[in-house]
């Protein structure tokens, strides 16, 4: 097998600046556990008093096509539309309007699946970002219902550390219910917990064609082979949730500061015994993602309408 190095996974790394000029991300010690690692708290950036709401949302569904295709997939369909008599521009709208349709798949627009959707392209960035690890598997879309999310792992991601490979497996949680934070969080360790204990037995639910290149498309059948050795697999969860507190608007820094206190109380009202690390050692390797946000139904929504 071929095995990459940690500086060519890191050069596999989407650039999402532009999408995280629009998030907010603080990363550090939260009072949770486990409480020995740094865990995330994100929040859509603000410029003066206004949320870039409407620019976070666009940058967000701009990331499909890097979420469907790899650069290697992206340039050859972009060649062959160029070599088809399409302008550069029209090409790369008619791989986005394609990438969308595959995302997309079954949804008819059943909000439980946008809402799924929404969880997992935001997963699929932060794990770039904050855990430098690149897709490695995706679930398939199930065609037996369009009211379902589909099954499986939300994400499964690959890096180095050490030069030890990794496995990053993610669960990613939206709730757009006006009290739904400790809902989420626990139903998100509760979820993660059981795909790691099932996602070895359920590797064909997953697939890797269009958005690996052909060298990591090595690794990923080495890991759905049981051929990649000496491997490490951490865990993340991203909770995005309705926040109901109000926050006063009168200048950005304090709209900062609020917004921070509010994750960090969040984070403080988790009822530590039910992580039970003695009893889930895998816990020990979790990181959390916290991210509160104002009316989130109707960006959900908004989502939804451009996603069709």
């Amino acid at each position: 097998m071929c095995m990459l190095t940690e500086r060519d996974i890191i050069a596999r790394l989407i650039d999402a600046r532009a999408l995280f000029r629009r998030i907010h991300v603080i990363m550090q010690r939260f009072d949770v556990i486990p409480s020995d690692r740094d865990h995330i708290g994100a929040y859509i950036e603000y410029t003066d008093l206004q949320e870039m709401r409407e620019e976070f949302l666009s940058e967000l569904l701009n990331s499909i096509v890097d979420w469907v295709y790899s650069s290697e997939k992206y340039n050859r369909l972009h060649k062959q539309a160029i070599e088809a008599g399409r302008s550069p521009s029209s090409a790369a709208s008619e791989i986005y309007r394609k990438a969308k349709a595959k995302f997309r798949g079954s949804n008819q627009g059943e909000s439980l699946v946008s809402q799924g959707q929404f969880g997992e392209l935001l997963l699929f960035a932060f794990i770039q970002k904050c855990m430098k690890a690149v897709p490695l598997l995706r679930k398939m879309p199930i065609t037996t219902s369009t009211k379902h999310e589909r099954f499986g792992a939300d994400a499964i991601h690959f890096k180095f550390e050490d030069n030890q490979p990794i496995i990053v497996i993610g669960e990613a949680k939206t709730y757009t219910k006006k009290y739904g934070f400790s809902e989420a969080f626990y139903k998100s360790i509760n979820s993660i917990l059981d795909t790691y204990e099932k996602h070895r037995q359920e590797l064909d639910l997953y697939v890797h064609e269009d958005f690996l290149d052909r060298e990591m498309d090595e690794i990923a059948e080495s890991y759905l082979e049981g051929t990649l050795k000496n491997f490490r697999i951490d865990l993340v969860c991203i909770i995005t949730y309705n926040e109901n507190k109000m926050i006063e608007k009168t200048e950005e820094k304090k709209i900062r500061y609020q917004i921070e206190r509010i994750i960090d109380e969040r984070y403080g009202s988790i009822d530590k015994s039910k992580i039970d690390i003695e009893k889930n050692p895998i816990l020990s390797r979790i990181t959390y993602i916290v991210f509160p946000v104002w009316e989130l139904e109707k960006l959900i929504e908004e989502f939804q309408n451009q996603l069709r």
